[in-house]
């Protein structure tokens, strides 16, 4: 697989019919990919039983002036691991950059500084990732599963949620009303 592209810091797009209905129109940042496997975190799909401040809670941890903030449904791998998708201006134990344009981190600490004050400019939590195994990410792709994106980190911090999907294409200059939920050949 010398000509693999990796998709690290790369967001991928699912793709109109891919057959699974956890990934209808989902914006997956990636956040690891190597030859081995990949890691991205879905940040368009809010979980409805709990936010930022109820999972604080939940943890114990004090809310301080910590802003609401909706607690993103990050993928059907552990549910219930957390992790804290955020700009690069924070780094504490474990934090992953990812290609420089954001980071993650997956430690109780980085939800205490948040609600001190003291975490990234921007962040979002997560619950769950989506993983793949060896090679498995690329025949999602080849088999028009995914479209990888470069996009604009904008599209975590500004975008709003609910239109994340369809601006992400329309940075790629494809119209979501002209795609497809069938594949074919020319």
């Amino acid at each position: 697989m010398t000509d693999t592209q990796f998709q690290s810091g790369q967001f991928l797009l699912s793709m109109p019919g891919m057959g699974d209905e956890r990934f209808e129109r989902a914006v997956i940042a990636v956040c690891s990919h190597d030859e081995e496997a990949a890691l991205g975190i879905v940040v368009n799909h809010i979980r409805g039983d709990v936010d930022a401040h109820g999972l604080l809670e939940k943890l114990e941890i004090e809310v301080g002036d910590m802003p609401k903030a909706p607690v993103f449904a990050g993928g059907p791998v552990e549910p219930a691991r957390g992790f804290v998708l955020h700009s690069t201006d924070y780094e504490g134990q474990g934090t992953l950059s990812v290609a420089g344009r954001w980071a993650l981190t997956a430690t109780l600490d980085i939800l205490r500084d948040i609600a001190r004050g003291n975490g990234p400019a921007r962040w979002m939590i997560a619950l769950g990732y989506t993983g793949w195994g060896e090679g498995q990410l690329e025949t999602e792709m080849t088999r028009h599963g995914w479209m990888p994106a470069a996009g604009d980190t904008d599209l975590l911090w500004e975008t709003p949620i609910e239109d994340r999907w369809k601006t992400a294409f329309a940075g790629e200059g494809i119209d979501v009303g002209m795609l497809s939920a069938k594949a074919g050949n020319a």
